[in-house]
């Protein structure tokens, strides 16, 4: 079974800094996003809505590029990191170990936690 490789909040803040071509993708609800985000661009694709955004997902994601996938502690971003890579066939998943969490406490205390 593949599985997402971890990323630290501080890992994932250096990639960006670099400018590395990474696809963000947040899993978490419209309204979790509404109290905490990165001030970054990302995905949104709320999986209790995955009916609407499953038969566009290659419109959506490039799988050559790598995926990084977040949620609020880390845990539904695994499991669909998880399926992206068994399902899908995406190669280069990562999962934001902690979440929006971690990223709160480690890189950008602007940014509320829940």
């Amino acid at each position: 079974m593949s599985t997402p490789t971890p990323i630290r909040a501080l890992d994932l803040q250096q990639r960006l800094q670099a400018g590395e071509p990474l696809q963000l993708v947040d899993v978490r609800e419209p309204m979790e996003l509404e109290l905490a985000r990165l001030n970054e661009p990302v995905i949104h694709l709320p999986l209790s809505e995955s009916e609407r955004w499953i038969g566009s997902l290659r419109e959506v994601l490039d799988p050559d590029l790598e995926v990084v996938v977040l949620c609020h502690a880390g845990v539904r971003s695994w499991q669909f990191g998880c399926w992206l890579m068994e399902a899908q066939g995406f190669p280069r998943v990562w999962n934001l170990q902690g979440g929006i969490d971690a990223w709160s406490v480690e890189v950008d205390s602007s940014v509320p936690r829940y």
